[in-house]
């Protein structure tokens, strides 16, 4: 009774505080759209670039921008979209005289990075300038702030420059903590996306893809800088393996900066050069309130080109807004086929891979599609494994030089999760089966050696359909395609060179051909797919999943954290097309 009573009384507090809390919102949403003005740019203004945010393909509206007692509770990321289409229209604004690049927090993949960056050096073909101040400025916000034609450096700031990074996390002690043993199968000696489960450190095939496309992404890197500084790739190489810069009058010394200076000194350049006195006030636009007039470019045609964008992890059926639902994405296909005005898709891709069910059920609808119109696969921060195999039916695959890709190989996993539950949980398990294999797969016991068999068949059979489908997509042969399969990563460098790829460039590149290709280049419009949720949609949805955890919690107390590890091991069983560990790169 004291049980229910406690809960009850919980349910309520807490409806009581969520009634509160949506009184709150409602104000927030009718203030905003009261208070709301039109966003206008005075003469001699400067865009500032301030990103500070994560970074996502996609923008979305944020009910509570600007609002300081509601704005946590809103979106926080930019888009990539919004972000190239605020530079790009700055560059034919009149009232715009420069870019003010603030990068002290990037969060963005190398690929993301690369778009921004092309964005910003198409920007200084019309003769305006671009000024970059920091006080730390780190190797991937750098490569941003070398195409700066003024760049400051607070004097007790940090700059680094010392190559490139990558951290892969090894749970094969936590599993044997919780009494966890994983099943593995797997086709390919670089299909790697295991071994966090049974090693602890990388495997000799692991570190040599790694060690690989690395230096590519590192090469690529430090070729762009060398070009944007005025120097040699030779000298750049020595300057960043030497680790030659510790301070900032190093960076000054080798020419990576223009100043060693404060903030107020590089607001006094931008007003020099936008025929300012120092005792004015500098005009600066924000990117989150000039990327509003962005958006009024888009202009109408009836020549439509849908961008699909697949982002997350690859999963069966609907699945949710931050990773690809098999189900959903096929249909998102399947209606841009269908759509008359649509007349060219392009499959916008920034995915590690997942289900193999859930990238085939997408890969058949691309074939379907590009019988009827052009199909371009554009390859954003990472588009491996499963990424790869919704790619590689499209008539032309578009990849930065630093996109992560390849990966074509296929595991499937399985977890014994008897001993976390009988000696962490005081659980066991009995059973009666009809048949020799009724209870096949069980997580509640070993695997027999038929069963492995088994499963081991089942992953061979798809890692052959899979390759299979990549050579006819790549137009070579099955055994040639496989000597750069086995599970493989490449940069999109290495993956051109290969054939992999066709392509090097962003997704405008990938939208310009395909406009070529369906003989629309002179008029089109964008129409970007899957419907994005509203902010009270998606909010209502993370209260739901909110109250669940909270409830899970309470209830589980100092196991909750068992059951997330067991909830994750179990999250990854069956059969999977997925890149090699979640690589981070810095």
């Amino acid at each position: 009774m004291l049980q229910f009573l406690k809960y009850t009384l919980a349910t309520i507090v807490g409806l009581f505080l969520f009634f509160i809390l949506m009184t709150l919102l409602l104000l927030g949403i009718a203030a905003t759209a009261t208070s709301e003005k039109e966003v206008t740019v005075k003469n001699n203004s400067i865009l500032e670039l301030k990103l500070d945010r994560e970074i996502a393909e996609r923008g979305e509206k944020d009910p509570f921008e600007g609002m300081d007692m509601l704005g946590s509770l809103g979106n926080s990321r930019y888009g990539l979209d919004e972000i190239k289409a605020s530079i790009r229209h700055a560059k034919t604004d009149d009232n715009i005289k420069g870019i003010y690049l603030s990068t002290e927090i990037l969060t963005a993949g190398m690929a993301t990075v690369e778009e921004i960056r092309n964005q910003l050096l198409d920007f200084k073909k019309s003769g305006k300038f671009i000024v970059s101040y920091n006080d730390i400025c780190s190797e991937k916000a750098y490569y941003l702030t070398s195409v700066a034609d003024k760049q400051f450096l607070n004097p007790q700031g940090t700059l680094e420059l010392n190559g490139l990074s990558s951290e892969i996390m090894f749970f094969k002690g936590t599993l044997e903590k919780l009494d966890i043993q994983p099943e593995i199968f797997k086709v390919g000696e670089f299909k790697s996306a295991v071994e966090p489960f049974l090693l602890d450190k990388m495997s000799a095939p692991s570190r040599l893809q790694v060690t690989s496309f690395l230096n590519s992404l590192n090469n690529h890197y430090l070729q762009n800088v060398s070009k944007a500084r005025g120097k040699s790739f030779a000298e750049m190489k020595k300057i960043s393996d030497s680790m030659l810069i510790h301070y900032p009058e190093d960076a000054l010394k080798y020419g990576m900066i223009t100043n060693v200076g404060y903030y107020d000194q590089a607001v006094d350049y931008m007003k020099q050069r936008t025929g300012l006195k120092k005792t004015d006030k500098l005009n600066v636009v924000e990117l989150k309130d000039y990327r509003k007039i962005a958006k009024s470019d888009d202009g109408y045609s009836k020549n439509r080109i849908a961008v699909i964008y697949a982002s997350g992890d690859i999963v069966n059926g609907e699945g949710g807004e931050n990773n690809i639902g098999g189900t959903r994405f096929a249909e998102e296909v399947r209606k841009a086929r269908r759509d008359k005005n649509i007349k060219a898709i392009v499959l916008r891709i920034n995915s590690p891979g997942g289900s193999a069910m859930a990238s085939d059920v997408i890969w058949r609808e691309v074939i379907l599609a590009k019988k009827e119109k052009p199909v371009i696969a554009s390859m954003s921060d990472v588009a491996a494994s499963g990424g790869y195999y919704i790619a590689m039916a499209c008539d032309t695959i578009v990849a930065q030089p630093n996109t992560i890709t390849g990966s074509i190989g296929v595991f499937g996993m399985l977890a014994n999760v008897a001993g976390f539950l009988d000696n962490k949980l005081g659980i066991t398990v009995d059973r009666v089966n009809t048949g020799r294999f009724s209870d096949m797969p069980s997580i509640t016991r070993q695997l027999t050696a038929p069963e492995r068999q088994i499963v081991q068949h089942g992953v061979e059979r798809i890692y052959d359909d899979f390759t299979s489908k990549a050579a006819a997509g790549r137009n070579m042969p099955v055994a040639q395609l496989r000597n750069l399969a086995g599970g493989r990563v490449w940069s999109g460098i290495e993956a051109k060179e290969r054939g992999l790829v066709d392509v090097l460039g962003g997704l405008d590149k990938a939208v310009a051909i395909a406009a070529k290709r369906a003989g629309i280049e002179k008029e089109y419009t964008l129409k970007k797919l899957p419907y994005q949720k509203s902010f009270f949609e998606s909010f209502m949805t993370n209260m739901e999943t909110s109250a669940r955890t909270h409830f899970l919690k309470a209830e589980l107390g100092h196991l909750y954290p068992y059951y997330e590890s067991a909830k994750k091991v179990q999250q990854l069983q069956g059969i999977h097309v997925r890149m090699p560990y979640d690589f981070t790169v810095q």
